[in-house]
C-alpha cells in the first residue's frame, strides 16, 4: 500500500508568463476557454500529419511508400495520438471547445478527425453524454458493468461482445424509452454513415479502408469497453449509486499527463463539466470526502493497469499501488479483501432503478 504524502505531479493550468504572440491570440480568440489551447495544438498536429498520409493510402502511390505510410499510420494513430485524441473528444463533448464565433469547427472532431480513430460519428457523445453520465453506471446504463463478475476475462469478453454487436441497438432503445429522439436520430445517424463508408470506400481500395477505418474502429471499441471496464470495476453494491462507490481514481502518471487528467474519474461523475485542469486541486480539496466514503485511489498506475491486474487477479499488485487515504487499513491483505469485496458481480434485479444519478 502507498501513503498518501499531499504530492501531485499530474498536470493543472498554470498561465503563462509573458504576452501571447498574435498567432497564439489568433487560436485563443478561437476557443471557449484557453486552458483549452493543448486541445487546438494537438489537432493541427493531427490534421497536418495524421489526415495527410490517410489521404496517401488512397492515392495510387508506389507500394514502398503505401506501406511505409501505412505502418506509420498505425503505429502514429494507435500508439501516439489514440489516448490523447479519444480523451480530447471526451473532453470536447463534456465542455464546447470552439466558441459561437467558429461554432461550426465543433463538428470537426466527431465528424473528420474522429473516424479516422474509429470514432464513428456522434455516437461517442450520444452515448456518453446522453447515457453513460445520466445513469452513472446503473442498470439502464447499457455500459453499466454491475451485472459482470469484474475481475473474469470471460465477463469482460462478454461486455464487450455485449457492446460490439447490440451496443448501437440497445443505446438507441434507450433513447427511445427516454423519449430522447434527437440523441437517438445522432447516435443512429453517425453510425450507419460510418459503416456505409467503410462499404463504400473499401470498394474502392479495400487495403487503404481497413487500415485508415476498420482497425482503428475494432481498437477503439475494445481500449472504450477495457477503459470504462476498469473505471467502473470497484462498486460498493450496498450503494451502487455513490460516484465514490462506484468509480476509481488514478493519481500520479504519465498517463494523466498524456490522457488530460482522466484518471480522476470519481469527481469526473461528482462535477462532469469540471475543467480537466482542476482535477486534481479537486482532489486534495475533497480527500475527506473520498476517506469518509471508502473511494479507491491508486498511484502510479492508471487504467489499464488495473484491467490487466483484475484480469490476471493480481490483486497483490493493486494492493501496493492502492493508496491508504486515512489510513483506513492494516495491511495488504485487509486491501486485497475490500477490493476483492468490490469486484463481485451484482444481481441488478435488487437494484432500485431510481437510485440512477439523473
Amino acid at each position: 500500500m502507498k501513503t498518501f504524502t499531499d504530492v501531485i505531479t499530474d498536470p493543472i493550468y498554470v498561465k503563462p508568463e509573458g504576452t501571447d504572440n498574435a498567432f497564439q491570440r489568433f487560436l485563443k480568440s478561437m476557443i471557449r476557454d484557453e486552458r483549452d489551447l493543448p486541445f487546438l495544438y494537438l489537432t493541427l498536429e493531427l490534421t497536418l500529419i495524421l489526415l495527410p498520409l490517410a489521404i496517401i493510402l488512397y492515392l495510387p502511390v508506389p507500394g514502398w511508400l503505401w506501406w511505409t505510410a501505412a505502418i506509420a499510420y498505425q503505429v502514429l494513430n494507435n500508439f501516439r495520438y489514440k489516448g490523447s485524441f479519444g480523451l480530447m473528444l471526451h473532453c470536447t463533448s463534456h465542455r464546447v471547445f470552439f466558441n459561437k464565433k467558429y461554432g461550426f469547427l465543433n463538428h470537426y472532431l466527431p465528424w473528420v478527425i474522429g473516424p479516422l480513430f474509429g470514432q464513428t460519428p456522434e455516437t461517442y457523445y450520444s452515448h456518453h453524454i446522453g447515457m453513460h453520465h445520466p445513469e452513472n453506471n446503473m442498470p439502464e446504463d447499457e455500459s453499466s458493468t454491475m451485472a459482470y463478475q469484474r475481475d473474469s476475462f470471460r465477463g469482460f469478453c462478454k461486455y464487450l461482445a455485449s457492446f460490439v454487436f447490440t451496443g448501437i441497438v440497445t443505446l438507441c432503445q434507450y433513447f427511445i424509452r427516454k423519449h430522447r429522439q434527437k440523441l437517438m436520430v445522432r447516435a443512429a445517424r453517425g453510425e450507419l454513415i460510418f459503416f456505409l463508408a467503410c462499404i463504400g470506400l473499401s470498394f474502392i481500395n479495400f487495403p487503404a479502408t481497413l487500415t485508415v477505418f476498420i482497425i482503428p474502429f475494432i481498437i477503439s471499441r475494445i481500449i472504450m469497453m477495457v477503459g470504462n471496464w476498469a473505471q467502473h470495476a470497484f462498486i460498493d453494491a450496498g450503494d451502487p449509486a455513490n460516484a465514490y462507490k462506484n468509480s476509481i481514481t488514478c493519481i500520479n502518471t504519465k498517463y494523466n499527463h498524456k490522457c488530460w487528467n482522466d484518471g480522476y474519474h470519481i469527481s469526473h461523475h461528482i462535477k462532469p463539466s469540471m475543467h480537466w485542469t482542476e482535477h486534481p486541486l479537486f482532489f486534495r480539496k475533497t480527500l475527506p470526502e473520498y476517506i469518509a466514503n471508502d473511494a479507491i485511489v491508486f498511484d502510479g498506475i492508471h487504467f489499464l493497469h488495473v484491467w490487466v491486474y483484475l484480469m490476471t487477479k493480481r490483486y497483490d499488485l493493486l494492493a501496493r499501488n492502492f493508496v491508504n487515504i486515512g489510513n483506513r487499513f492494516n495491511s495488504d491483505q485487509e486491501i486485497i479483501a475490500f477490493l476483492r469485496a468490490r469486484t463481485q458481480k451484482i444481481d441488478i434485479a435488487t437494484v432500485p432503478i431510481n437510485n440512477a444519478v439523473a
